[in-house]
């Protein structure tokens, strides 16, 4: 049985029982190759383990023996910076969803009902759930991508931005990182010089109608430097990268435009956990500086590491949110299956019962 990063769409407690399946087969003879960036699942579940480094074998080693630090210098070749997430000064509200409904596009789309949250300034509203239930639908909506009915139902930076263009959203200081690089956040077959046109279009990069190849080259060969990705150059094409060189490129083409705010969607999927250290990082900073940030991740260590408050969303509709150091992942698995029902009535702001 060969599985590849099986537990990115599972709750907490559908791991769990994954994890004694797979026991449980192993146990009666099955031979089970377990692909993971997740350092943790290597270390509870496997027997072995191979690290791969730039397509190379680099070590065999036996987890009990290991800790999570210790593979990822295995696997990066040296240590994750610590991460040190400040506490949120808190300032204007950048980004207001309120009584957001949006029907689904497609047969296998989701519903958005009634969704209301808040990001200001200084701040990381994380939002968690299982791929599917809404999270595609909600970041074509505040992107710009697909139009709502209510222009007042998404407040960006003050402006009304419902029925608002992505370019109008970006002039009002919105920055947006989607789940899909090649084709949403990249296109394949232009080079990264190029691909820095997609966000960067302004007085500098062109003029007079005519686009300014230089200043695009050093803008991205300044991001290249910035975030360490590894390409032949800046007129590499975007899909001749890694997965993770190219989320780090995007991700540093995105907060280079200085953002009042910034939405992302699952910034770390599939890169290693250097990449994702640089971009966990990166979106520290960017907080620390003032910038609004909304991430959408189905990486709950990630969700609780990065966050100051958490959200669920779950068949359309998002729950209250919780102060990050407050929620567990037990509580957070049950809301993924939309079980927050209460009477009460909420503050969304504080994330706490009125």
């Amino acid at each position: 049985l060969i599985l590849d990063e099986p537990t990115s769409v599972l709750t907490p407690q559908a791991i769990e029982k994954l994890f004694e399946t797979l026991r449980t087969l192993a146990a009666k003879g099955c031979s089970i190759v377990y692909i993971s960036h997740k350092l943790d699942e290597i270390l509870a579940l496997c027997d072995q383990c191979t690290v791969l480094r730039g397509g190379k074998v680099v070590a065999r080693v036996q987890p009990k023996s290991e800790t999570a630090a210790s593979l990822s210098r295995l696997m990066i070749g040296s240590a994750p910076p610590e991460l040190s997430k400040p506490s949120a000064t808190l300032g204007e509200t950048r980004l207001h969803v309120k009584d957001l409904n949006h029907s689904k596009e497609g047969f296998f789309g989701v519903d958005l009902l009634s969704i209301h949250l808040q990001v200001q300034a200084g701040e990381v509203l994380g939002i968690a759930g299982v791929s599917g239930n809404g999270q595609a639908e909600l970041m074509r909506a505040l992107s710009g991508e697909a139009l709502v009915p209510s222009a007042q139902s998404i407040q960006i930076c003050g402006f009304d931005a419902g029925r608002a263009s992505p370019q109008a959203r970006r002039e009002w200081g919105m920055a947006f990182v989607p789940e899909e690089r090649l084709g949403r956040g990249a296109v394949p077959e232009l080079g990264l010089a190029s691909n820095m046109l997609l966000t960067h279009q302004d007085a500098q990069t062109v003029v007079r109608g005519m686009v300014q190849t230089q200043t695009l080259a050093q803008r991205a060969t300044a991001i290249i430097g910035r975030f360490g990705v590894k390409t032949a150059g800046v007129d590499a094409l975007a899909k001749t990268l890694s997965g993770g060189n190219l989320q780090k490129f995007i991700v540093g083409r995105e907060l280079s435009r200085s953002p009042k705010l910034l939405i992302i969607s699952q910034p770390t999927w599939g890169v290693d956990v250097g990449a994702a250290a640089v971009i966990h990082e990166a979106i520290v900073q960017l907080k620390a500086q003032g910038c609004a940030v909304l991430l959408v991740s189905e990486d709950l260590d990630e969700l609780l590491k990065l966050s100051d408050r958490v959200q669920v969303i779950a068949k359309g509709r998002l729950s209250p949110a919780l102060a990050a150091a407050q929620v567990t992942r037990e509580q957070i698995g049950l809301w993924m299956s939309g079980l927050w029902g209460s009477s009460e009535p909420v503050d969304i702001k504080q994330g706490r019962h009125a």
